[in-house]
């Protein structure tokens, strides 16, 4: 078969970004030399985005092929470091470093729910792997990673509605080398990788990678004194290359990773990173923080900002660990009329993270670092791809199957910390008509106790009492498991209808199955107790306020003993057809323009949060009220049509990329954390107008109220009305140039409008949205910067005839504003930032050795990754404060920051 050869020491750079000095690919080809030699200009930019081995600029799709080069000389280890050389591409990390979403043109999934699977696909060495966040271990050495923009499916392996990232290591050579590396930088960095690759024979080869990663944290945990967000993992791949003769090829991967870290950590929000904040973190405007405070929260943690000191409740941990194993076969066989490949795949991935899920001294909520809150999947996939050419090659043809089976088992121990009775029982006295006797050392937060209920006043003191004794309850153990099997069949086919243009037609069915089940643990018998004594109050007008408060703190987070024991269980089916259609024409050999349209699809699934189940307030009614509600954790799948022309123009040192695309989404699967739950809604459009039903009541000139009280009827639509609620559209430039032959430059620009249509609805029946999101309807995603622009040089010039070469290189990627929360309440708002990273050295001989000095984010730019409400603290809606930017509530927020600069020295040999 027509094998790929990506041209590691190709001269000229890839779509968004140049292409650094030449690489080792002398020492370590990416093939045998057993195979056939391809038929390509030295200068190509080789790539398989159409299953098929392509020259870039012949490829009629929007896709950036990332060389080795370009990834050591950015710093890149894992794909969040890919930001900074693709301009649609954004990839962030949040709770864990185990989890991770990956944005292309602002569409990605939210959230780090394990229920939902990414918008963006990831494969390695062709293994799909199913959460983004997977690709954040440590990569080994790479071969090239490109990156598929727009929906994917009809080449093989999994579905994607929004991208694909496709990463391809290091494959074993038939001559012997070795290579090794050694980094040491600041916050005690010290990372050491190497490699040796070993003829076995005339027809055997193998390679060993390995990477060692150790780095301080960069929080410091004042309260007890170290640092947390740290690094400690390490990463071994063997591979075996299997080619007898140049129509067999063989590939058998075997890799481990073990990460043992304490991640991740957060900070206030505080008004000097984001004005909106306001008077939000004053005491004196707002009761929680008053709170907070009283039970021993330091007032500066309010104002810490991006001084990265953090306090962490006494006794809790960010400790995790995570295993990721697995192995894949790869067979390539040419038997004459075609070409068929089969790749089969297992993967074993098991994270558990501990976490002071508040985020503050005060210790409200924890996940206990013991292995209980851990989620695992078991994934097994089979690919057959039948290639070849027919009617004199007028047309290349491909078929293929898809198979995957996943084991999925979430355990869950979330539990209400030593604190929590009091900070609940002073949040609950501070917020109401009981203010007055707020004492935080008396019990229960009362001073005195008045007879102000009449004959109920006993019961609602006791209830405060037990409320008040909730401490170090809540979860024993929740364990979800959820096994999906899905196949597919699939064609992608590329019709050569006259001299420079070609038709392509591809189209997919997949059928996917989900089965979920789930039990509960919980030793929180307040709740309940509180529910069977005051239950009956609400019905009294006057007592149905401070009622509700009890029973909400009483059963926060819906950990409540009624689930003590309870199972449910549901299925769901789908089969979908998607497909792509494309025509292209190339007018001249250096230029080419094409359209396209896509239709994709990404499954729907089940929200694995328990949050959905029940309104706290009210009991279940036993197991049997809790199955009825299952199917409130489901959500639909997603689907886009999307539309594409573009022009790519190649020639000598000058390349050229322009892409404008429109891309609608229908059922958009988003995830929000609302401060107490995560919820899961699909988000949909409506054609008729919804007038301002689904919308925050503050638009409406004469509100009062902090959002519409009747939106459960005003923001609904007619199921016939129902269209697509989410619109990404806009353009993207890619250029490069080589004006010498040691200095190449790339430019990147994308301007991207990803917004929410003006009339939302929460599902393909019409049904309001959920009022969490009463922000969305007319605004841009979040995470989704409308203009970003990249920009790399690189100059390689030779020192004389000494055979030594010195290295300059930077990059740069500028950020525009945009909203990191999915709500996007303004509090969570990002200002524009841009980060520059560099790197200088000296090399010798053929590049035997190299000693280079860096830095990442060298102007040390602070900015937020994803700014959250912070659990549970939200303050009371009826406390004096004088901001009018914030749209309910009184609640504090939180963010996961972005890392601040490092600095340091490699060391590399390699012969």
């Amino acid at each position: 078969m027509m094998r790929l050869r990506l041209l590691s020491a190709c001269a000229a750079p890839a779509v968004i970004m140049a292409l650094a000095a030449p690489a080792y690919a002398q020492e370590t080809p990416a093939e045998p030399a057993t195979q056939e030699t391809d038929s390509y200009d030295p200068n190509d930019i080789v790539v398989t985005a159409q299953g098929r081995a392509q020259v870039l600029a012949d490829v009629p799709l929007a896709v950036s092929a990332i060389s080795a080069e370009t990834l050591q000389q950015s710093g890149a280890n894992d794909i969040r470091q890919l930001n900074q050389v693709a301009p649609s591409l954004l990839v962030s990390s949040t709770g864990s470093e185990a989890n991770g979403s990956a944005r292309i043109r602002g569409i990605g999934t939210v959230g780090d729910n394990p229920g939902l699977e990414s918008s963006v696909a990831v494969f390695i060495d062709g293994v799909y792997r199913s959460r983004s966040g997977i690709g954040l271990n440590e990569l080994g050495e790479i071969d090239r990673i490109e990156v598929l923009r727009g929906p994917q499916g009809t080449l093989g392996g999994r579905n994607a509605s929004a991208g694909m990232i496709n990463i391809v290591s290091k494959a074993p050579s038939p001559t012997y080398g070795a290579g090794a590396e050694f980094t040491y930088g600041n916050y005690d960095q010290i990372r050491a990788s190497g490699f040796i690759n070993m003829p076995l024979g005339d027809s055997l080869a193998a390679r060993i990678d390995s990477v060692f990663s150790r780095r301080d944290g960069f929080y410091h945990d004042l309260t007890n004194d170290r640092d947390i967000n740290n690094r400690n993992r390490y990463f071994v791949r063997g591979q075996l290359l299997f080619e007898p003769s140049s129509d067999l090829t063989v590939r058998l991967i075997g890799d481990y990773t073990k990460r043992k870290e304490e991640c991740c950590a957060a900070t206030y929000v505080s008004r000097g990173m984001n004005e909106y904040i306001g008077g939000l973190n004053d005491p004196a405007q707002n009761n929680i923080v008053r709170v907070l405070q009283a039970l021993g929260q330091p007032a500066a943690a309010f104002t810490e900002g991006y001084s990265r000191d953090i306090y962490v409740s006494p006794g809790r941990s960010y400790y995790g660990e995570t295993e990721d194993w697995g192995a894949s076969l790869q067979v390539d066989w040419d038997f004459g009329g075609a070409k068929l490949t089969s790749i089969t795949g297992y993967r074993d991935y098991t994270s558990d993270q501990g976490s002071d899920t508040d985020y503050s001294r005060v210790d409200i909520l924890y996940r206990a670092a013991d292995g209980n809150s851990a989620r695992s999947f078991k994934t097994f996939s089979q690919e057959l791809r039948l290639q070849g050419t027919a009617f004199g090659d007028k047309l290349d043809w491909l078929i293929g199957g898809y198979y995957a089976n996943e084991d999925l088992e979430v355990t869950d121990n979330l539990r209400f910390g030593n604190q929590y009775g009091r900070f609940a029982t002073c949040r609950l006295i501070t917020g109401g008509g009981l203010a007055g006797l707020y004492s935080p050392t008396s019990a229960g937060c009362l001073a005195a106790r008045p007879a102000l209920f009449g004959a109920a006043t006993p019961l609602i003191y006791a209830a405060i009492d037990r409320l008040d004794g909730i401490n170090d309850r809540g979860s024993t153990l929740d364990v979800y498991n959820q096994n999906s099997r899905n196949w597919a069949l699939f064609t992608h086919n590329i019709v050569h209808v006259a001299k420079g243009l070609d038709v392509t037609l591809g189209l997919r069915y997949t059928n996917e199955r989900k089965r979920f089940d789930a039990t509960f643990g919980n030793d929180n018998v307040a709740c309940v107790q509180n529910q069977a004594s005051l239950l009956p109050l609400r019905a009294v007008a006057s007592l149905t306020a401070v009622v509700d408060g009890i029973l909400g703190l009483s059963c926060q987070g819906n950990s409540t003993a009624e689930l003590n024991g309870v199972s449910i269980d549901d299925e769901r089916k789908e089969d979908e057809f998607t497909g792509t259609a494309i025509v292209s024409y190339k007018p001249t050999d250096d230029l080419m323009v094409y359209g396209s349209y896509s239709r994709g699809y990404k499954a729907g699934g089940f929200n694995l949060d328990r949050s959905a189940l029940k309104v706290p307030i009210l009991p279940f009614g036993g197991q049997p009220g809790t199955q009825a509600l299952v199917g409130n954790l489901q959500f639909d799948p997603e689907t886009v049509n999307a539309f594409e022309i573009g022009l790519k123009y190649s020639t000598g040192p000058f390349s050229l990329n322009i892409a404008g695309f429109r891309q609608e989404f229908k059922n958009f699967q988003l995830n929000t954390f609302n401060g107490t739950v995560f919820l899961v809604q699909n988000v949909n459009g409506c054609s008729a107008n919804l007038n301002g039903g689904d919308r925050d009541q503050s638009k409406f000139p004469a509100a009062t109220a902090n959002y519409n009280p009747a939106a459960a009827t005003t923001g609904a639509c007619a199921a016939d009305n129902v269209t697509y609620g989410v619109l990404s559209q806009g353009v993207e430039l890619e250029a490069s140039l080589v004006p010498h032959r040691d200095i190449r430059v790339g430019l990147g620009l994308t301007y991207t409008e990803t917004k929410y249509r003006d009339q939302l609805v929460g599902n393909s029946a019409g049904a309001p949205l959920d009022q969490a999101l009463r922000k969305l309807p007319g605004d841009n995603l979040s995470n989704a910067p409308e203009i970003v622009a990249t920009a790399s040089f690189a100059w390689t010039p030779d020192i004389g005839s000494s055979g030594l070469s010195g290295l300059v290189y930077f990059d740069t990627r500028l950020t525009d504003d945009y909203n990191t929360g999915s709500d996007l309440f303004p509090q969570k708002e990002q200002d524009s930032y841009a980060i520059f990273n560099a790197r200088v050295g000296i090399r010798g001989r053929d590049q035997r050795w190299s000693i280079e000095f860096w830095g990442q984010n060298i102007f040390n730019e602070n900015y937020s990754q994803v700014a959250f409400n912070s659990p549970f603290q939200e303050g009371a809606a009826s406390a004096p404060f004088t901001d009018p930017q914030y749209p309910g509530g009184r609640q504090l927020f939180s963010a996961y920051l972005a890392e601040p600069r490092t600095y340091g020295v490699t060391l590399r040999t390699r012969y």
